[in-house]
């Protein structure tokens, strides 16, 4: 049974991972026949937003716990993942790639990813072990492997840019397709950077899971 490790980034769309995309991504694991342990760092979150009202909130909120109403309680901290007990990595998407793993939704192009998430992301790369990134968690990719490596977030002009400036090759995708750059085995596909509702959500994720998982073999 081939073992995904998956980084979580907290929970909800605009402070954290994206719920839908963090549930489907362990469920397409499991229907796949792989097994998955959930990770995260134990930071505190960048900010945290009310996603009722969709405005920020006075309140502090810590990455893993968030993280852990997502995995129902079975996440580990991501200083404890060992990169030779897994087959892969997945990091869903959601805000919370780009504000708690990265500074990207601030800094953009010149972003820096936390430290800890680029030393696991780059231990995965170096044991060339498939890796897939959902969403806006593709901004990472150029801080992990070589220049000219390819991805997509989807078709997003200004975003696509800033990739190209890191050093990314960005790749224009529909939400139901994925990108994969099988020098370096990296997988991306856009999730909800494109998807309307949940079913197409469902098909951009499964397409990542299965690719990912394919790699593996």
């Amino acid at each position: 049974m081939k073992k995904i490790a998956i980084i979580l980034s907290g929970c909800g769309v605009f402070d954290g991972s994206e719920i839908h995309e963090s549930v489907l991504t362990l469920l397409h694991v499991e229907l796949n026949g792989g097994q998955y342990q959930c990770f995260a760092p134990d930071i505190q979150q960048h900010h945290v937003i009310d996603h009722f009202k969709q405005q920020p909130s006075d309140e502090s909120r810590n990455v893993l716990v968030e993280s852990a109403r997502i995995a129902r309680g079975d996440i580990q901290d991501l200083a404890q993942l060992n990169v030779d007990q897994f087959d892969a990595l997945i990091l869903p998407g959601g805000f919370g790639a780009a504000k708690n793993l990265t500074n990207f939704a601030e800094q953009g192009a010149q972003s820096y990813v936390l430290d800890q998430v680029l030393h696991i992301c780059k231990a995965f790369a170096d044991a060339n072990k498939p890796v897939g990134y959902a969403c806006i968690a593709p901004v990472i990719i150029p801080r992990v492997y070589p220049a000219g490596v390819k991805l997509t977030i989807g078709n997003d002009a200004d975003t696509a840019k800033a990739i190209n400036e890191m050093g990314g090759q960005h790749v224009n995708c529909n939400v139901d397709q994925v990108v994969v750059d099988e020098r370096y085995q990296v997988v991306s596909t856009p999730a909800y950077m494109l998807a309307e509702n949940i079913a197409q959500a469902n098909r951009s994720i499964g397409k990542l899971v299965e690719q990912v998982m394919a790699l593996t073999n």
